[in-house]
């Protein structure tokens, strides 16, 4: 929707919103002590930076919470807006924190 591909659908957007920012706490779920072994494509700044990869993750909660209070608005201009700048707390963490 937020890229013109799919008809605007206030329900749908504020019904995946709110999955969205229900989700975003798991994945930090799974960063926890001892979890730097194995076979993984998590880099090893994720340990050494914790304080920094956690800060991430907490902005990337309040952009899909910010997410969320927009789609509930219903107005696809301020959808576009959190959503672009949710995914760019998505693509900080992967760009700093992923392995290629």
């Amino acid at each position: 929707m937020v890229n013109g591909k799919a008809p605007f659908d206030a329900k749908a957007a504020a019904d995946n919103a709110a999955i969205a920012a229900t989700l975003a706490a798991l994945p930090f779920t799974a960063f926890g002590a001892g979890t730097d072994k194995g076979d993984t494509r998590a880099k090893p700044e994720i340990w050494a930076e914790k304080d920094k990869f956690d800060a991430g993750g907490r902005k990337m909660q309040e952009a899909l919470a910010a997410l969320n209070t927009a789609a509930r608005g219903g107005n696809l201009d301020q959808i576009k807006a959190a959503f672009g700048e949710a995914g760019k707390t998505c693509k900080a963490c992967h760009d700093n924190y992923r392995k290629e």
